[in-house]
């Protein structure tokens, strides 16, 4: 009787299937992964804006002058655009990308909300809520 070396075709199989296991659980994970940090593109370039306007309520005891600074960074990779909204409370809102974004956050919104009479902060986004930020939920 010859004695055989290597993997049969059912160890082959076996192996297979729990890649193939393995790789539909981890596919939708990255995802949501890559939304998420898309996404947080937009959270940190309107955190830029805290700040002045911040510093404008303060220096005025209004915040009705929502402007963004000429030398502000508008745009990024994945965020198209950002404007503000010359009201009270203050609303300044990020817009994603339309095209090489992840799906599940193209061409969604995150706004930022100044509530002056408090001066507190609040986020809201269109985005999914299983790739919301954490403190920023779906609108």
């Amino acid at each position: 009787m010859k004695n055989y070396r290597g993997f049969t075709l059912i160890e082959l199989m076996i192996v297979v299937a729990i890649i193939a296991v393995l790789a539909a659980i981890a596919i939708p994970q990255y995802n949501d992964y890559t939304a998420r940090s898309q996404l947080s593109e937009a959270i940190v370039l309107l955190g830029g804006f805290k700040t002045p306007v911040g510093e404008q309520f303060s220096n005025d005891n209004s915040a009705t002058s929502c402007s963004i600074p000429s030398d502000a960074v508008t745009s990024g990779k994945y965020v198209a655009s950002i404007n503000a909204e010359e009201a009270n409370p203050c609303v300044i809102t990020a817009s994603m990308r339309g095209d090489g974004v992840n799906k599940k956050v193209q061409s969604s919104t995150v706004k930022i909300t100044y509530a002056a009479a408090s001066g507190i902060w609040s986020c809201t986004t269109s985005a999914p809520e299983e790739v919301a930020p954490k403190g920023c939920p779906h609108e």
